[in-house]
């Protein structure tokens, strides 16, 4: 495994902030890394790229312990931290090319070359960094993270600050390098975890919650939903005191989204509250819930 957690733990005076939690990710894999703020993902991270110690439990990136590899370690990670801090009065190209040579990157002028292009930015690389928008400032952080050629990368919201074009350029990037690397990314955006990720894994204050495919977290939530039609209007108040149904949501006044956390098929509920008082079900669907709403329900 590239990079496994075994019962970590992270004390901040008396509160835990990463509360015993353990993982593994595997080469080519890239994993969301979700969770609410405050939830123990930035610790997490900066554990594993041992910016801070841990008070319990053990890590190992690409079979080196870290309590007794850390300098190794570090060598063979790319982190890009959630706050991205970058030397604003160096210019893009020498800024990569100091880094570079921090981690002994060999053909230097070759590898920021070919980093800038990765990355796209051709046009930005003989400005300061402070000229840069935040979107650039980001492209920039992750174009360090990668100079050295690493086996982990590391991304903390790496898309924070990005527009839509943007954020198909650096997704797909991202997915191109968890091809051959291990990837580790923090995200708030539930699409992008779709898109990109592999596997997911949530955090709530601390502690682990959910460890799965996003499709299977998708299905393996307790809750229904199912979308609604009726031929005539109906009170929504009074659609959701039904038995077995925890939520009502209406699109129109003939039309509904109801949830159910019972494990009976909701639409043989609504199909008898319609003959009840005398409907007819114009049209009746399952929903399949999205990431969204299964990390809502995990972290609620």
């Amino acid at each position: 495994m590239s990079i496994s957690v075994k019962h970590l733990t992270k004390y901040y005076g008396e509160q835990a902030a990463v509360d015993n939690i353990s993982f593994e990710a595997k080469n080519g894999e890239i994993l969301g890394f979700l969770g609410p703020n405050g939830a123990g993902k930035s610790t997490t991270m900066k554990i594993i790229t041992s910016f801070i110690p841990a008070t319990e439990g053990e890590v190992e990136v690409c079979g080196l312990n870290l309590k007794k590899n850390s300098l190794q370690i570090r060598k063979k990670i790319g982190y890009l931290p959630e706050h991205n801090p970058l030397y604003l009065d160096m210019y893009v190209k020498e800024y990569l090319s100091f880094v570079g040579k921090i981690y002994g990157v060999k053909k230097i002028k070759n590898r920021v070359a070919e980093v800038i292009e990765l990355v796209g930015l051709q046009k930005e690389q003989h400005k300061e960094i402070g000229q840069l928008s935040k979107g650039y400032r980001q492209r920039v952080g992750l174009a360090q993270a990668i100079i050295h050629d690493p086996e982990v990368l590391i991304l903390d919201e790496p898309t924070s600050g990005l527009d839509p074009n943007q954020l198909v350029d650096i997704r797909e990037l991202i997915k191109k390098i968890g091809k051959e690397k291990t990837v580790m990314l923090s995200t708030h955006i539930m699409q992008e975890v779709e898109a990109i990720c592999d596997r997911v894994i949530i955090i709530k204050n601390g502690k682990l919650v959910a460890n799965a495919k996003a499709s299977e977290l998708q299905s393996d939530v307790s809750s229904q939903v199912v979308f609604v039609e009726f031929d005539g209007e109906v009170s929504r108040n009074r659609l959701a005191k039904v038995s077995s149904i925890s939520r009502v949501e209406s699109v129109s006044k003939t039309s509904f989204l109801i949830s159910s956390d019972s494990s009976a098929d909701l639409r043989k509920t609504i199909a008898a509250y319609a003959k009840q008082e005398n409907l007819l079900i114009l049209t009746i669907r399952k929903e399949e819930k999205s990431l969204e709403e299964v990390f809502k329900q995990l972290t609620r």
